[in-house]
């Protein structure tokens, strides 16, 4: 079964013209397992829903020190694929405001809305995987259903889908394609047989409960955090690609730009860390390397919660571009600066390079990253 192919326009601003969306610098075609070279590649990824506020410098900082701390480039991606929530003319406006800070992409900027043939074959290679599967299950059925077996969502948890599609669609119209995560679980164990020790990047603990269920959390290391682990069949569940309006939904976006882009290393703030785990089960689907990842601290309001555009957060003020990087400088553990924004820019980037190292020699987890280890706990 092939998945249908999106017509839902996207916006056209003067990033993606400029980019060429349709077919970027940095690769057209998401490149296979092993193909990840030793040159470093960052990115920041904003979605331009407002402008950049005090959180997302943060992550835009540090991501742009990472790169040019090991010798790297730094990419520009405006993550609007998400058109309803899209402000016209906040990438170019977020773009302007990286510039007056002095942090300039060393490519063309790219916008995820002109690259929406890139997601379909990614898609269709999932679908003919058996790794996807077409959905006719509304948000509201999704709760019900999780009602009627006594799971309870938890605040800013997720929606766990509990896999009510996954054996066809019984007469109900397809509205979204989920992708299979229970399908992987013996992925991981094939994956071990051919998996040399040496290169091991990622580990997938398998234990069996009492109730002789297998679970398996796929467990990662973060540069900054350490080891994090999420068994996604059981935490998230079979998680959504395309979503019911059409629209393409992050997880598949980004890992395919990702490795269109051939990112080595990705940095983002730590609440985009619960999607980690969801990512490298599509790079491992898809044949694609997995990058290293760092999550950055986040910077929050008096409440408490993640400062963000949604909740209000005030746009910077960069009439004076050092006043804005310094409290982001201060979060990442950076001392203070006084001068010049590119004065600080350069001392901040030294000790960087000190206290962050990119972990060593690359690699290319890809399909070939995971070990499988039966005497370990399930978290």
């Amino acid at each position: 079964m092939t998945a249908p192919v999106s017509t839902q326009p996207g916006p056209r601003n003067w990033l993606c013209q400029a980019a060429g969306a349709a077919a970027p610098p940095g690769g057209g075609e998401p490149r296979i397992a092993g193909s990840v070279g030793a040159i470093y590649r960052g990115r920041f990824a904003p979605s331009p829903t407002g402008p950049l506020h005090a959180g997302s410098l943060v992550a835009a900082l540090a991501s742009w020190l990472d790169a040019r701390a090991h010798q790297g480039r730094w990419l520009l991606r405006i993550e609007d694929v998400d058109t309803p929530r899209c402000q016209p003319g906040a990438g170019q406006l977020i773009a302007e405001q990286l510039a007056a800070c002095g942090l300039l992409p060393d490519e063309p900027p790219v916008c995820q809305s002109g690259r929406g043939a890139l997601y379909q074959k990614a898609l269709d290679q999932l679908v003919q995987g058996g790794m996807a599967y077409p959905c006719g299950c509304t948000r509201q059925a999704v709760a019900q259903a999780l009602a009627a077996s006594g799971q309870c969502r938890q605040r800013h948890g997720e929606l766990v889908y509990p896999g009510t599609c996954r054996q066809g669609l019984k007469g109900r119209p397809a509205r979204a394609w989920r992708f299979r995560t229970d399908k992987n679980e013996q992925k991981w164990l094939d994956v071990q047989a051919q998996q040399p020790s040496s290169a091991i990047d990622l580990i997938a603990h398998h234990a069996r409960h009492a109730s002789g269920d297998l679970q398996a959390q796929l467990v990662w290391q973060d540069r900054r955090l350490g080891p994090q682990g999420q068994d996604v069949c059981r935490d998230v569940g079979d998680f959504v690609l395309r979503r019911a309006d059409g629209l393409w939904a992050y997880q598949l976006a980004v890992v395919v730009d990702d490795a269109a882009q051939g990112i080595t290393h990705v940095v983002r703030g730590a609440d985009l860390a619960d999607n980690t785990a969801r990512q490298i089960l599509l790079q491992q689907a898809l044949s694609l390397p997995t990058p290293r990842y760092l999550h950055t601290p986040l910077v929050r309001g008096a409440n408490g919660d993640k400062l963000s555009k949604q909740h209000g957060a005030p746009p910077l003020d960069l009439h004076d571009p050092l006043q804005a990087l310094n409290p982001a400088a201060r979060l990442l553990g950076l001392p203070r600066q006084t001068g010049l924004a590119a004065d600080a820019l350069a001392a901040w980037v030294n000790a960087w390079r000190d206290t962050m190292p990119p972990d060593g020699p690359l690699s290319a987890p890809g399909a070939r990253s995971l070990a499988i280890r039966s005497d370990a706990p399930t978290a």
